[in-house]
């Protein structure tokens, strides 16, 4: 279950701390504050995604869930319903047009998801990027049965699912590829399996890669994790949203860490 009282100091923290636009002067990151971070993105250009996410959120069916990580905010149990996954694991629309801002900005071919859930992050990511090649990984079967539905719904092609065990399916794939240019670290809230990840697609991240993690403020292991990442000596700048958190290594930017209003 949620850890009311965490959640309540971190975001109390993070709102003490955050900076807007104004806040910074690297070039790099005060355009990318006002081109993508705070642009606003029409809600019409993502009607058919918000469609399936409200078909989602009524839809009373269970699964049997099969969890690798941390779980669900809400519920632990092995049968959920469909409308209770899709409320809590569901990126909400402001942050998932982020996401598809981000991805339309840097232009990614090869995209990597991990945690598909039912796929909204997945379709807003697709939809910036029709051209890019998506693989996104997922550890139960019924939601990864969601989630195809879902794209096959929205039309959406550029998508390949891959069911297993991350730390199975993750290495094995990562075989495949040269170069990982978005990663969308979305599946396991735990502290080891992140940092693992982590390094797993760090092997194959380039300058211009784009890391974001989810829930960075989930827990304290996944601030825990959160902190060791933004020491790496590979990264270079990290960008603190609350909900998600944005690294980057190019090599022309100096080494920092900012909290940002969003």
């Amino acid at each position: 279950m949620m850890n009311y009282a965490h959640i309540l100091r971190s975001y109390l923290k993070y709102r003490k701390n955050a900076v807007n636009a104004y806040g910074v002067h690297a070039p790099f990151l005060f355009n990318l504050l006002q081109d993508v971070i705070y642009q606003k993105s029409d809600p019409a250009d993502f009607a058919v995604i918000e469609k399936i996410r409200r078909q989602l959120l009524k839809d009373n069916s269970l699964l049997r869930v099969r969890d690798f990580g941390a779980g669900s905010r809400a519920d632990k149990g092995s049968s959920r319903k469909i409308s209770k996954i899709a409320k809590y694991s569901a990126k909400p629309p402001r942050v998932a047009a982020l996401i598809y801002r981000l991805v339309k900005h840097f232009q990614p071919r090869q995209i990597l998801e991990i945690g598909t859930s039912f796929g909204v992050s997945t379709m807003y990511m697709s939809l910036a990027m029709p051209e890019a090649n998506i693989v996104s990984m997922e550890g139960c079967p019924e939601t990864l049965a969601v989630a195809k539905r879902n794209f096959q719904q929205a039309g959406m092609e550029n998508i390949r699912l891959i069911e297993g065990n991350f730390d199975e399916i993750l290495p094995a794939w990562l075989e495949t590829v040269t170069e990982l240019d978005f990663v969308f670290f979305d599946g396991n809230h735990l502290r080891e399996p992140t940092l693992r990840y982590f390094e797993a697609c760090l092997a194959k991240a380039q300058p211009q890669s784009v890391f974001i993690f989810d829930d960075i403020h989930w827990s304290e292991e996944m601030e825990a994790a959160w902190e060791e990442i933004k020491k790496h000596p590979k990264v270079k700048l990290t960008l603190d949203l609350y909900s998600i958190g944005i690294v980057f290594f190019r090599k022309e930017l100096s080494k920092e860490d900012f909290v940002i209003r969003f």
